[in-house]
């Protein structure tokens, strides 16, 4: 077994898991569906192409840099004008940054990071509006999946860092271990990408402790609001 790392990073991203109607909604992380959507399109599978071989992956990812929340809307009109569509509100996470991690037997995952190296179709971070900022493969693992996702770089910007203090804490989601494992339920387990019928199950997602990491960047921490009370 060997472990996908990819580097999810860009100006917009989103992550729905339960958009409906008019409010298309984005997880705070990436989610399985949209990552696996990704790989699939990397490897040039057709939607209705079975994905069998990649639900069975273990899926996790950590934030490293979680963006902020932002909210726009959409509106359409018909050709002739005399119609008017719904107005749509679509979310997205902004300057995010995440480290995901895809866990599998030796020659799928190495088949996969061949394929993100020279995609057949382009890539996109949960949308086709939200193309990534850079190289999305972070290369392959001989560790796990915990270990990896707790032992990788910290991806955040520069500019980030430098917001931060000294040390900064990193969440971690993942899928389930076993059933025993008790976590969020969010039904993001993808069955079909077709167009006509698109099918997602469910899957609980565990959110592991934090990985804490040092950030020589980082700005001190010096104040100490008590002092202005003066001395006892």
């Amino acid at each position: 077994m060997s472990t996908l790392v990819l580097r999810l990073a860009g100006p917009l991203q989103s992550w729905g898991d339960s958009s409906r109607f008019n409010r298309r909604s984005t997880r705070h992380e990436p989610t399985k569906s949209g990552v696996l959507g990704l790989v699939a399109a990397a490897q040039g599978r057709r939607r209705t192409d079975p994905i069998e071989d990649l639900v069975d992956l273990r899926f996790g990812v950590r934030i490293d840099q979680p963006g902020r929340l932002t909210r726009d809307f959409q509106t359409a009109r018909s050709l002739d004008g005399k119609d008017t569509m719904p107005l749509s509100y679509r979310y997205y996470l902004a300057d995010a940054v995440f480290l995901a991690a895809l866990e599998g037997a030796d020659d799928l995952i190495d088949g996969i990071a061949d394929a993100l190296r020279s995609p057949t179709f382009p890539l996109y971070l949960g949308r086709r509006s939200c193309p990534p900022a850079g190289p999305v493969l972070g290369g392959v693992r001989a560790a796990g999946l915990i270990d990896t996702l707790r032992s990788e770089p910290w991806q955040a910007a520069l500019w980030y860092r430098r917001q931060q203090s000294k040390t900064v804490d990193l969440p971690v989601a993942r899928d389930a271990v076993n059933a025993d494992e008790r976590g969020e339920t969010v039904r993001d387990h993808p069955l079909s990408f077709s167009s006509e019928r698109r099918e997602y199950g469910w899957r609980t997602v565990i959110h592991d402790d934090p990985v804490s990491v040092d950030n020589p960047d980082g700005r001190h921490s010096d104040h100490d609001p008590f002092a202005l009370l003066g001395g006892a």
